[in-house]
């Protein structure tokens, strides 16, 4: 493999699959001609080839995968045998198309990323043949029959493009000269903010105000005085190491064929605070929690050192180091008598965050240099690298400025194994084995390879490190002569071991050091790069570019070095980062009067996707609307899942350092943030309902942590098939396709996984590797993956289900019978179960130490017959569990499913029988609470949870309904029937007499003996289910519709009859009066008699039974709130909302709703939440994601005043910014409230973006902008569709005329994007109130060029099913 690379690096070329042309304003093109990926967000298509969206990286013919974009292609002509460029359809015409060229092609020189960056002395024809020779690198060498009259065309027009060229020259020399120098300065095109660009702003009325301020930034009025937007829209804030500190994540998203790093920053310093491989374990920069980050971001992180001098008769020479902590302008330094900033003293520093990027930039007027520093993950290519660009512009109008640079990293991390505990535990030891090679040779100081001896462990068996981190870096446009690195610390820093000062460049120039001896061994070492004085004359620029990455072998470093190096490489590949986002983001593209608002809804359907993931379509796709429920060979694949970042520590973020990257993430948090990926792209069908309910156990619960899907192909034929078509038939490669036809009938596997095991074994590939995804997918079975990680079950996880069968029948009203009936789903087998009671109640002392209490421990156990079992599914290969035994068998070994109904009604019967004593909320039994889990404590209290039970009412009616609609019958295992019978004997024996509890002096509710008994007797009925279902029997039980309808019905009322019980007891707080009339939220149970019963657990805890009990209750949750309100219609929805308005979790000075009320008072045992101070993480702050839940029930039940008054002071980007502390585009998971102590603090937004909230705000963009009801089936079952929005009139924009313009008097718009891809326009002839209005018609607009119009409200059953397919229909209007 390296040999292949390296010749074919010599003949001078890289592969690449070819790329179309589109117009400037358009977004780089996505795919090939082959069908097979669909994207959720692409601004030109609906269905496109993996082979080359979101990527360049495809491996062409003859070319081995590793490194293969180094490869050259022959450079002779051959149009003959040379294919035609693929062919992609055409946003506007379902006919139409456009050539396609390689994605790897850089844009035209107008480029933003690139226009700017000249060589001091150089000139545009160099820069020009600097990026020609990147483009002919990167790009198939296939000629079409107009290659020479497109040559003679792009000839004259290059002529023509140097002579307007000279012309603007003599002009720009003319005014210099004649008319004197200007007063102001220009920033690098990829930072400039002065360019007179139209900012928008909300007036205080709410109407849009939009300005020119000739050059001057145009501020918001409603958030922070120092944020706006540049042209790229990144998010600008001002003095951003003055602010208060936050810390902030790069998506970690290089496209498909892409090697991300994660990268985490902060606004101290230079920003980034940490970045490597896969997870904190495998650093470059070691990874530091938020608070130590803040300390020491701006010593350890990146560092630049300038020592220079200038020209003039007065020059001196100087040594500074740009954004520096001591030059921080600090409100504290403002001079009082001057009361302005000594602008010359401390630099202007500012910071740009981009969707993919993030920049900073320091104007030092002193020394008058301009330093700009851009940081992005290199997109689309086989090796991930994490890239910085610093720009350095001599701002001085007549004398040169003479520099050398010292740019780079402070401390680099060697690889060596799993580093992060033992860099903090055992640094000093771990240094002994860290040491520098050098790639280049002895004497070269351009590729430093930065490696341990061996993995450092005291084992008997020695594991030798081949792998290493690197560090490359040149002058841009001078890309061939790598510069120099110095990884010595001790050279810059001497022995200024706190690394405050460069001692090593008060004595020596960068040209005594780089040729003095440098010492790698036994050190933690740095990675600079050197710049020995170079010349910048007034007014230009240099851009030292780096690379720092990860390679398996020092022996790849030259080939990664001649890859990078190409012309305009870095400048493109600034540019594909932020292309990459933009495809994702314009899918949720919408044009309001409110420019911020616009820009949030893409911030948050960004991290809605890295939370859930992407979803894409594999295999057999093709353009012509069939999605994942139509067709088997069609799969579904979400890519770039990711979680963690530095306030969130606690994380074990792991993000695939491959292709098709992904990564695991919690239960809750993928299936809450897919819940739209059916709104948004209905062609992923029904993928992630039959999911998730295949995640869902026999016994009720869930495996904690979701994985992506798992391929597997068991016909050993279709493998070989595979293999033949992708290394081909000849007997030469038989060895090749053996090992092929091996790697896919060998167990379970991933897309980016596959690319890797093929990379290991060389194997040589005659077609590209999107083309072998493609054809594997639609040949594989997928499976779900899941780890039973953890010690115990979330109570609340199987909530979400129902909200994305919700979704998913607003799309497909249609196939609801068949999805519930005809389909079936798998369960998922742990071998953790639910400790039985006798064998997790124990008695022990309380927290203070006064008493004795019964406490639920260890609710969970590993159990070891099924550990047994599952030994029976391991891969003798490669050790693992295979993906079989995480499947629930009967006792024959039979695999055994249920239909999604018979799966729901499983699943209810158990949470039924999960009730607490008294009947009122789902026990927390398992180990852990419900959405709360900093209520750790809860499990131990026997605690319960309300929200629980309302989502329980809320399925057992949707089951009720469902079978009565279909009267279809369903069948149950064995064992769920006999839970059943037990459960309506205890019922029976129960009556349908109501027992209230009578409560004594103290308040103490007592549970009545009938129902204690009932739980008891239930409980063990479930105790007993559980033991029976290791293995399920053969044996079933049909249950009529007629016998569900009557046992959803006694079991509703019996909900109902709990619930009023909730409502009686209440909550218990400081502000037990305002909690009038809201629902409680959580309860406990005190054992007041028991019985031990002779056994203890590990710690010698005494086992015991209970006996009698009593009601424990906590003050207000906002949980419950949200939940409850699902349950209720509007006029009880207002009188909800005007009592918690008036309660204690209402946040009067924020104006947002807290998480919970004062917990003063509470017990200890509550949980952490307890521990933590008021208003901080779950104890009475802001939380975002509840806040947003809450606020998306006020729309739903049509509250439409109450709604938009809470989201002009609740919810972003409307806050105040300056209060918030960071970007308003970037939702928080939570803001320190009233509460907190600290009256700065209030208002700040803390744990930076990634949570549910992105999910939430979804829904809430849903039900303004479509409304709950899209699709529908008429009286005579025939589908329709109607948008019925509900948006206020401050969001209506005047129309700005266009080809599409409905007539003159139609004079207000909002525009959006349905499906991320069909353009939708509401129209109105004034700015009004649209709530919950339907259209008077519409105007449709198909890709063929026709146009439809439609009266009334409703458009009719083919229309429908053409637009729900997509890929026909341009835009739809709608009038009002």
């Amino acid at each position: 493999m390296q040999r292949v690379a390296e010749e074919q690096e010599d003949k001078g070329g890289g592969g690449g699959a070819a790329m179309a042309e589109f117009d400037d304003e358009e977004a780089t093109p996505l795919n090939s001609s082959r069908g097979g990926v669909t994207y959720y967000g692409s601004p030109q298509l609906t269905t496109m080839s993996s082979s080359s969206f979101l990527s360049s990286n495809t491996c062409s013919s003859a070319v081995t995968p590793r490194f293969s974009n180094v490869t050259a292609v022959d450079d002779t002509d051959d149009e003959e045998n040379s294919p035609p460029p693929p062919r992609v359809p055409s946003m506007t015409s379902a006919s139409s198309h456009r050539n396609v060229i390689s994605s790897r092609m850089p844009p035209p020189r107008q480029s933003s990323s690139s226009s700017g960056q000249r060589r001091n002395n150089g000139s545009s024809n160099s820069n020009k043949h600097h990026y020609q020779s990147f483009i002919n690198s990167s790009t198939n060498h296939h000629r079409s029959p107009s290659h020479d009259n497109l040559t003679r065309i792009k000839t004259s027009t290059t002529l023509l493009v140097l002579v307007l060229g000279l012309f603007l020259a003599i002009c720009t020399l003319f005014q210099y000269f004649v008319m004197g120098p200007q007063d102001s300065f220009n920033l690098p095109p990829d930072l400039n903010t002065d360019r007179n660009d139209e900012v928008n702003t909300l007036g205080d009325n709410g109407e849009q105000q939009s300005g020119l301020a000739g050059g001057a930034k145009t501020k918001t009025k409603h958030h922070s005085e120092n944020v706006m937007f540049d042209e790229f829209g990144r998010y600008i804030i001002e003095d951003y190491d003055a602010l208060p500190p936050f810390s902030d994540i790069l998506p970690g998203v290089a496209g498909i064929y892409g090697k991300p790093l994660y990268v985490f920053y902060i606004n101290r310093g230079q920003g980034i605070s940490s970045f490597g491989i896969k997870s904190k374990d495998y650093p470059i920069m070691e990874f530091h929690s938020a608070n130590n980050a803040y300390q020491n971001t701006a010593q350890l992180g990146f560092r630049t050192f300038y020592k220079g001098r200038r020209d003039g008769k007065n020059s001196r020479e100087f040594l500074v180091e740009p954004f520096d902590s001591l030059r921080t302008r600090f409100a504290q330094l403002v001079d009082n008598n001057l009361n302005e900033m000594d602008e010359t003293k401390y630099p202007i520093r500012r910071m740009f965050i981009g969707a993919n990027d993030m920049s900073i930039q320091e104007v030092d007027l002193f020394n008058k240099i301009e330093t700009n520093v851009t940081y992005f993950n290199l997109p689309e290519e086989d090796f991930g690298a994490f890239v910085k660009r610093t720009t350095i512009s001599n701002l001085d109008e007549r004398e040169a400025l003479h520099l050398s640079v010292m740019d780079g990293l402070a401390r680099i991390q060697p690889v060596g194994g799993k580093l992060d505990y033992m860099l903090k535990m055992i640094g000093r030891t771990l240094e002994g084995f860290m040491g520098v090679h050098h790639a280049g040779g002895a004497g070269d100081l351009t590729m430093p390879f930065f490696r341990m001896s061996e993995i450092a462990a005291d084992d008997a068996a020695v594991i030798v490190e081949e792998g290493g981190h690197f560090c490359l870096s040149y002058i841009e446009y001078e890309e061939k002569d790598l510069l120099p690195i110095v990884y010595d610390t001790n050279k810059i820093f001497g022995e200024d071991t706190s690394l405050t000062r460069p001692m090593g460049l008060y004595d020596k120039s960068v040209e005594e050091i780089l040729e003095g001896k440098q010492y790698g061994a036994a050190r933690t070492s740095s990675a600079f790069a050197a710049v020995n004085d170079v010349t910048i004359w007034p007014g230009q620029q240099i851009t030292i570019t780096s690379f720092y990455g990860r390679a398996d072998s020092i022996t790849d470093l030259p080939i990664i070095a001649r890859r990078i190096t190409q012309g305009g490489f870095a400048q493109y590949k600034l540019s594909r980062a932020r292309a990459l986002i933009q495809q994702i983001t314009s899918g949720a593209e919408i044009v309001t009067a409110d420019h911020l608002f616009d820009k949030h809804v893409e911030q948050m359907f960004l991290d809605n996707s890295l939370m859930g993931g992407i979803p894409v379509l594999l295999g057999d796709v093709e353009d012509d609307g069939r999605d994942a429920d139509d067709d088997e060979r069609i799969k579904v694949y979400h890519l770039f899942s990711r979680r963690g970042d530095l306030e969130r520590d606690y994380d074990e973020f792991v993000i695939e350092n491959t292709y098709f990257s992904e990564g695991p993430s919690s239960f809750r948090d993928v299936i809450q943030n897919r819940r739209n990926d059916v709104i948004f792209n209905p062609r992923v069908g029904a993928f992630n309902v039959n999911m998730f309910l295949s995640l869902i156990q026999a016994d009720g619960y869930n495996p904690l942590s979701v994985e992506a899907v798992v391929f597997s192909i068991d016909n050993p034929e279709v493998c070989l098939r595979l293999a033949t078509n992708a290394v081909g038939f000849a007997d030469g490669h038989r060895a090749q396709r053996e090992a092929l036809a091996s790697i896919l009938c060998d167990g379970e596997f991933r897309p980016g996984q596959l690319v890797e095991l093929i990379e290991e074994q060389n194997i040589f590939l005659m077609t590209s590797i999107s083309s072998l995804i493609d054809d594997v997918a639609a040949s594989s079975k997928i499976s779900p993956a899941a780890v039973a990680k953890g010690d115990g079950f979330s109570a609340d996880h199987w909530t979400y289900i129902m909200d994305l069968l919700s979704s998913y029948l607003q799309i497909y009203p249609d196939r609801e019978e068949h999805l519930l009936f005809n389909n079936k789903v798998t369960y998922y087998y742990s071998p953790r179960v639910v400790s039985p009671r006798k064998r997790k109640y124990v008695l022990s002392k309380s927290y203070n130490g006064e008493g004795l209490h019964v406490r639920q421990l260890d609710a969970t156990y590993e159990d070891p017959e099924r550990l047994k079992y599952m030994q029976k599914y391991v891969n003798p290969t490669s050790g693992w569990y295979k993906n079989e035994a995480s499947i629930q068998r009967d006792v024959e070994g039979n695999i055994f499913k249920s239909s999604p109904i018979e799966k729901l009604f499983l699943l209810a019967t158990i949470k039924f029988a999960t009730r607490d004593p008294f009947g009122m909320g789902i026990e927390y039994e398992a180990g852990k609470p419900g959405w709360n889990s900093a209520l750790n404590g809860l499990s131990s209290m026997l605690g319960s949870g309300l929200p629980e039970t309302y989502e329980l009412k809320i399925l057992l009616q949707y089951i009720h309904d469902a079978v009565l609609k279909f009267n279809r019958p369903i069948v149950v295992p064995m064992e769920l029937a006999v839970l059943i019978d037990k459960i309506s004997t205890a019922l029976d024996e129960l009556g349908d007499k109501e027992y209230i509890s009578n409560y004594d002096s103290d308040g103490i509710f007592k549970v009545p003996q009938p129902l204690f008994l009932y739980w008891d007797a239930v409980a063990t009925a479930r105790e007993e289910y559980r033991s029976d279902i290791a293995l399920f029997s053969v044996e079933t039980q049909e249950y009529s519709s007629g016998d569900i309808v009557k046992l959803a019905k006694r079991w509703m009322k019996q909900i109902d009859l709990g619930i009023e019980r909730a409502h009686m007891i209440g909550s218990h707080g400081h502000d037990q009066k305002a909690a009038a009339g809201i629902t409680p939220t959580y309860f406990s149970y005190n054992v007041t008699k028991w019985e031990e019963t002779g056994n203890h657990n590990k710690d010698g805890h005494p086992f015991c039974i209970a006996k009698e009990m009593v009601v424990g209750r906590f003050p207000l949750f906002l949980e419950g709130v949200a939940r409850v309100m699902k349950t209720m219609d509007k006029e009880q929805a207002e009188d909800l909302y005007e009592h918690v308005k008036q309660s204690g979790l209402r946040d009067k000075e924020l104006k947002m709703y807290t998480l919970s009320s004062t917990l003063a008072g509470q017990s200890y045992d509550m949980g952490r939440m307890m521990g933590f101070s008021p208003g901080w993480l779950e104890n009475q702050s802001v939380w975002m994601d509840q806040s947003y839940k809450y606020y998306l029930e006020l729309i739903k039940k049509g509250m439409f005043n109450q709604f938009f008054d809470e989201m002009r002071s609740g919810m972003l980007p409307f806050i105040d910014g300056q209060k918030y502390g960071r970007s308003v585009m970037e939702c928080s998971s939570f803001i320190a409230s009233s509460a907190f102590e600290d009256p700065n603090m209030r208002g700040r937004g803390v744990l930076a973006r990634l949570s549910g909230s992105a999910a939430e705000f979804l829904s809430i963009w849903k039900s303004l902008f479509i409304g709950e009801t899209l699709f529908k089936k008429n009286e005579e079952a025939a589908l329709e569709m109607q948008l019925v929005p509900s948006l206020p009139a401050w969001l209506f924009k005047r129309n700005e005329q266009h080809a599409q313009s409905p007539p003159a008097d139609e004079q207000y718009v909002i525009r959006f994007k349905l499906f991320t891809s069909i353009n939708v326009a509401y129209f109105v002839d004034t700015p009004k109130d649209l709530f919950d209005v339907k259209p008077l018609g519409y105007t449709i607009g198909l890709r063929d060029g026709s146009i439809m119009s439609v009266d009334g409200p409703t458009i009719p059953s083919t229309l429908a099913a053409n637009i729900r397919k997509v890929v026909f229909i341009d835009y739809i209007h709608a009038y009002f």
